[in-house]
């Protein structure tokens, strides 16, 4: 009898440990939604490498980086140990389908939070489907305006968006004319034109007129243009003395070539991030990408002030052979943001992740970006969220604006096609 209960008690212990083994290696399932196939693939992939280190160093740590949270591994502490499991989906760049395969990371897949989307256009549509189904959204790259504006609940953006970021070209404007006597009036516009790149231009727009400005040309061109002949010729025409350009990675690396078989070149290409800073826009122009100023979130070259930047860079580079960019050091810092989240919640129940995002306050020396932090507001509005500007020069970035830590002397202007090295 005696024997009989010993067993069984034996057994039932067995399978409580084993539950309860079971219960701390319990993934937690994230769903991730970006462009994997079509004109942003390239994107698409960095973005996902840059969310796989992240969840790599969640689950299993990062050796010599103490300062990283979670660099210890081993999962989320305050839920047993529980591992990040990501589960991806490909928006193709097209909002419908974001929206749909949003639905589907939520309704099948189950996950508990969403990651996404990089276009703006996209991150729009998928995130109404998340408001929709109260899940929390966590928004790492898009940087339309009107996307912390909606009065949503449920979504956080880690970024900046493009309010201040045409606020800093037209600072930087300033900044020349006062610190190097540069004088810059004539303006030309040269934007795709779904929702960021038109919102673009009415923020630049409207800047320039409050600030003094002559725009010369105004010119949207179809986002999934096949050529831009026509309208590179007219925005020639105007004779800017600045191009303000806000592409994505197809269109940036056509208008360059265009620009250089139409012999255009004005004195600064100003472009808005996306397709200028992923990294096959060097690696497909070459030289011929040199001199572009884009603004930027993230320099490899402000690693000086912030030892994160490059301890976590050397990893990324060992795993993907290329540095982080501004969009991937932003992917991974979304995801970064969200598992601190999830952890202090403690749970997976979206209301109790949504509230911890709300009252997320990371400082500045525990991230990979250049800026004081990460705390959102009543809008899901990143209030430390701040820009720089860099320059490409002998194919690499350097930080120029804010001069106060400008790794290197801003080139202006930028040499004419036919007055560079060949």
């Amino acid at each position: 009898m005696l024997s009989r209960i010993f067993r069984h008690l034996l057994q039932l212990g067995l399978a409580l440990s084993v539950t309860t083994a079971a219960y701390a290696q319990q993934d937690i399932k994230i769903g991730v939604i970006y462009p994997l196939t079509g004109s942003a693939a390239s994107t698409g992939a960095e973005l996902k490498a840059a969310l796989e280190l992240a969840a790599d160093v969640i689950n299993n740590g990062a050796k010599g980086i103490p300062n990283l949270p979670f660099s210890a591994g081993g999962g989320l502490p305050n839920l047993k140990n529980a591992k990040i499991r990501l589960v991806f989906a490909d928006h193709q760049g097209n909002p419908q389908v974001g929206a749909t395969e949003t639905e589907r990371l939520i309704t099948q897949e189950k996950v508990v939070a969403i990651v996404g989307a990089y276009f703006s256009n996209v991150t729009a549509t998928s995130s109404q489907v998340a408001e929709r189904y109260r899940i929390p959204y966590l928004n790492p790259e898009s940087s339309s305006a009107m996307l912390t504006g909606r009065g949503f609940k449920w979504f956080f953006r880690t970024t900046a968006h493009d309010d201040l970021f045409v606020q800093n070209f037209f600072e930087f404007f300033k900044d020349l004319e006062a610190r190097k006597g540069i004088k810059i009036r004539q303006l030309g516009l040269f934007n795709e034109n779904t929702l960021w790149g038109n919102e673009t231009t009415k923020l630049e727009a409207r800047m320039a007129q409050e600030k003094g400005y002559n725009i010369v040309k105004a010119i949207t061109y179809p986002a999934k243009s096949t050529q831009l002949t026509s309208e590179v010729q007219s925005l020639k025409s105007g004779n800017p003395q600045v191009v303000m350009q806000s592409s994505y990675l197809g269109d940036a690396i056509m208008a360059m070539k265009t620009y250089k078989e139409l012999g255009f070149m004005p004195d600064m290409i100003l472009a808005n991030n996306a397709g200028f800073t992923d990294t096959e826009f060097i690696r497909t122009l070459g030289a011929d990408a040199d001199f572009v100023i884009t603004r930027e979130v993230w320099s490899l070259d402000l690693g000086k002030n912030n030892p994160l930047i490059k301890q976590v860079n050397d990893l990324f580079v060992s795993r993907n052979k290329v540095n982080f960019t501004g969009n991937s050091s932003r992917t991974f810092t979304g995801l970064m943001t969200l598992a601190d989240a999830i952890n202090r919640a403690g749970s997976t129940e979206p209301e109790a992740i949504r509230k911890a995002l709300s009252e997320t306050n990371i400082t500045g020396d525990r991230i990979i970006m250049p800026w004081k932090g990460i705390k959102f507001d009543q809008n899901g509005q990143n209030i430390y969220g701040s820009g720089i500007l860099v320059q490409i020069i002998d194919g690499k970035y350097n930080t120029v604006w804010p001069f106060e830590i400008a790794t290197r002397d801003v080139v202006w202007p930028m040499p004419k096609w036919n007055r560079r090295a060949r």
